[in-house]
């Protein structure tokens, strides 16, 4: 095992971990460490916060975006299939077939059980 092929690997982590902390550095030393009334004043919405900034959502809002990046994805995947339908055939075609059918059964699952009803 030669080592020397680990070199540019070692240096890259290297520069990236030194780009990291000299950004981190850089932030703490040039920021302003003392909040001026601009920044504590009501921003855009016109009233004073009333509540706290970490309060609790509710789930289904993690739930409706989890299904829509999930379903989204799955969809993205047909593009580079349609670009080269001529050239996977038949058997392509199938494929394409047969994830669209496990796309369909996840699809009827997630409407059977409510996870898109909102109330």
């Amino acid at each position: 095992m030669n080592l020397t092929e680990y070199v540019p690997v070692l240096l890259f982590l290297l520069v990236g971990l030194a780009v990291g902390a000299l950004c981190l550095a850089m932030g703490s030393f040039l920021t302003p460490h003392k909040a001026d009334p601009a920044k504590n004043s009501p921003y855009e919405c016109g009233f004073e916060a009333f509540e706290d900034a970490r309060m609790k959502f509710d789930v289904r809002y993690y739930l409706v975006a989890i299904l829509f990046i999930l379903f989204d994805l799955e969809i993205a995947f047909l593009f580079p299939w349609a670009v080269s339908l001529r050239e996977v055939g038949m058997t392509g075609f199938v494929a394409v077939l047969i994830f669209l059918g496990i796309l369909l059964v996840g699809f009827v699952y997630e409407w059977k059980k409510g996870a898109l009803d909102w109330e």
